[in-house]
Protein backbone atom coordinates (compact mmCIF):
# COMPACT_ATOMS: atom_id res chain seq x y z
CA UNK A 1 0.00 0.00 0.00
CA UNK A 2 2.97 2.20 0.99
CA UNK A 3 4.37 1.52 -2.67
CA UNK A 4 0.82 2.56 -4.61
CA UNK A 5 0.74 5.52 -1.82
CA UNK A 6 4.22 7.12 -3.32
CA UNK A 7 3.32 6.07 -7.27
CA UNK A 8 0.22 7.91 -6.72
CA UNK A 9 1.91 10.92 -4.88
CA UNK A 10 4.56 11.01 -7.89
CA UNK A 11 1.54 11.06 -10.46
CA UNK A 12 0.35 13.97 -9.13
CA UNK A 13 3.55 15.93 -8.97
CA UNK A 14 4.34 14.39 -12.38
CA UNK A 15 0.53 15.58 -13.30
CA UNK A 16 1.14 19.12 -12.13
CA UNK A 17 4.56 19.60 -13.78
CA UNK A 18 3.15 19.12 -17.44
CA UNK A 19 0.04 20.91 -16.67
CA UNK A 20 -0.85 23.56 -19.36
CA UNK A 21 -0.53 26.69 -16.25
CA UNK A 22 2.41 25.09 -15.11
CA UNK A 23 3.94 25.06 -18.62
CA UNK A 24 2.98 28.83 -19.14
CA UNK A 25 4.66 30.02 -15.76
CA UNK A 26 7.74 28.18 -16.84
CA UNK A 27 7.46 29.90 -20.40
CA UNK A 28 6.78 32.92 -18.92
CA UNK A 29 9.81 32.62 -16.57
CA UNK A 30 12.30 31.80 -19.15
CA UNK A 31 10.98 35.01 -21.75
CA UNK A 32 11.89 37.29 -18.40
CA UNK A 33 14.93 35.80 -17.96
CA UNK A 34 16.20 36.22 -21.42
CA UNK A 35 14.64 39.89 -21.21
CA UNK A 36 16.69 40.53 -17.97
CA UNK A 37 19.84 38.63 -20.09
CA UNK A 38 18.98 41.56 -23.13
CA UNK A 39 19.31 44.08 -20.45
CA UNK A 40 22.51 43.04 -19.14
CA UNK A 41 24.31 42.49 -22.76
CA UNK A 42 22.81 46.46 -23.32
CA UNK A 43 24.02 47.50 -20.38
CA UNK A 44 27.36 45.93 -21.35
CA UNK A 45 27.46 47.91 -24.73
CA UNK A 46 26.64 51.72 -22.58
CA UNK A 47 29.82 50.45 -20.30
CA UNK A 48 31.77 49.91 -23.38
CA UNK A 49 32.21 46.17 -21.54
CA UNK A 50 31.90 44.59 -24.92
CA UNK A 51 31.81 46.16 -28.81
CA UNK A 52 29.06 46.72 -31.00
CA UNK A 53 29.61 43.36 -33.09
CA UNK A 54 29.86 41.40 -29.99
CA UNK A 55 26.88 43.21 -28.77
CA UNK A 56 24.95 42.86 -32.23
CA UNK A 57 25.72 39.22 -32.32
CA UNK A 58 24.14 38.31 -28.52
CA UNK A 59 21.74 40.72 -28.40
CA UNK A 60 20.11 39.69 -31.46
CA UNK A 61 20.08 35.87 -30.65
CA UNK A 62 18.83 36.99 -26.96
CA UNK A 63 15.96 38.81 -28.35
CA UNK A 64 15.30 36.18 -31.30
CA UNK A 65 14.77 33.72 -28.44
CA UNK A 66 12.33 36.22 -26.37
CA UNK A 67 10.25 36.80 -29.49
CA UNK A 68 9.79 33.31 -30.50
CA UNK A 69 9.13 32.05 -26.74
CA UNK A 70 6.69 35.11 -26.57
CA UNK A 71 4.81 33.81 -29.44
CA UNK A 72 4.47 30.55 -28.29
CA UNK A 73 3.25 31.51 -25.12
CA UNK A 74 0.56 33.58 -26.78
CA UNK A 75 -0.26 30.57 -28.82
CA UNK A 76 -0.54 28.26 -26.15
CA UNK A 77 -2.57 30.76 -23.84
CA UNK A 78 -4.95 31.24 -26.72
CA UNK A 79 -5.25 27.82 -27.35
CA UNK A 80 -6.09 27.22 -23.83
CA UNK A 81 -8.45 30.40 -23.43
CA UNK A 82 -10.19 30.34 -26.81
CA UNK A 83 -8.76 33.51 -27.00
CA UNK A 84 -6.07 35.66 -25.66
Amino acid sequence: MEKLNELERQKGETLKFYAPASLLHRLQEAMNKTDEESEIVHRQLLDREIDLATFVQKYKKLRNTYHRRGLTHLAAKTSLNGQV
